[in-house]
C-alpha cells in the first residue's frame, strides 16, 4: 500500500530521533548569518531544525509543512531552545500568509511534485518582499548517481523531483544572483542525509 505524502512524512517524523538532525543545514546557517534578522518563511520545514535556528538568531519565524508529527517535533525543539516559532500544518493554499510579507524565503531540501513545482515556487516568491532574499539548497538531478552508490545520502529517487541549474535559475529569474552553483557536498544530517551527494545552492535578492 502506497502512503499519501502526509502519512509518509508523519511516519518518518514519528520516530524519537530527528530524521535530519536537530542542527540547521550548514548552507542555510552560513547564508542566514550574513543577514539582519527580520521575517522569514520556511516551507517544508519538517521537524523545525532550520526554523528553530533562525529563531535563536532573532528572526520572526513562520514555518509550514504537511506533517503534524513534524510540527510536534519542531515545537518541542523550539521549547528546548527557549524560542517561539509559528508552525502551520497544511498546504500553501490554506496558509495564512500575505504577499510580500517576508524578508527571507528559505527552501532547504524542499522537493515538490514536478507537475506543480513551477506554480508553487512562483506563489512562494510572491510572499517575499522586494529586496528580500531566497536561501535554497536541494538535491540536483545528478544526485541519482550518488544515491545509486550510497542510498544513505537520501533524496528523491526520481529525476522529476530533483533540480537542474536551469530550473532553479528559471524559478528565480527576477532575482539578483549572489550564488547559483551545483556542488558536491558531504552531508551529515540525522538519519537520512549521510554521505557525499550533489546539490544545487542558490542565494539571491528579489528585484
Amino acid at each position: 500500500m502506497t502512503l499519501n505524502p502526509a502519512d509518509r512524512w508523519n511516519q518518518r517524523y514519528s520516530q524519537p530521533e530527528y530524521a535530519y538532525g536537530s542542527l540547521p543545514n550548514v548552507y542555510f546557517q552560513s547564508r542566514l548569518d550574513e543577514l539582519t534578522p527580520g521575517t522569514i518563511l520556511l516551507p517544508a520545514d519538517g521537524e523545525g531544525r532550520n526554523g528553530v535556528y533562525a529563531a535563536t538568531r532573532g528572526w520572526d519565524v513562520d514555518s509550514f509543512d504537511i506533517s503534524t508529527e513534524g510540527q510536534k517535533k519542531a515545537l518541542a525543539l523550539a521549547k528546548e531552545s527557549n524560542v517561539n516559532i509559528r508552525y502551520h500544518v497544511g498546504t500553501l493554499a490554506s496558509a495564512p500568509f500575505l504577499n510580500q510579507a517576508f524578508d527571507v524565503l528559505a527552501l532547504v531540501y524542499a522537493h515538490f511534485s514536478p507537475d506543480t513545482r513551477s506554480d508553487y515556487l512562483a506563489s512562494l516568491v510572491n510572499l517575499l518582499k522586494v529586496g528580500g532574499y531566497v536561501i535554497f539548497e536541494a538535491f540536483s538531478k545528478e544526485n541519482l548517481l550518488y544515491r545509486a552508490k550510497n542510498p544513505d545520502i537520501g533524496g528523491p529517487p526520481d529525476a522529476g523531483s530533483l533540480y537542474s541549474l536551469q530550473e532553479v535559475r528559471s524559478a528565480f529569474e527576477h532575482f539578483s544572483i549572489v550564488e547559483l552553483a551545483q556542488v558536491e557536498t558531504d552531508l551529515h544530517e540525522g538519519l537520512y542525509h549521510n554521505g557525499v551527494g550533489s546539490v544545487i545552492r542558490f542565494f539571491g535578492r528579489k528585484l
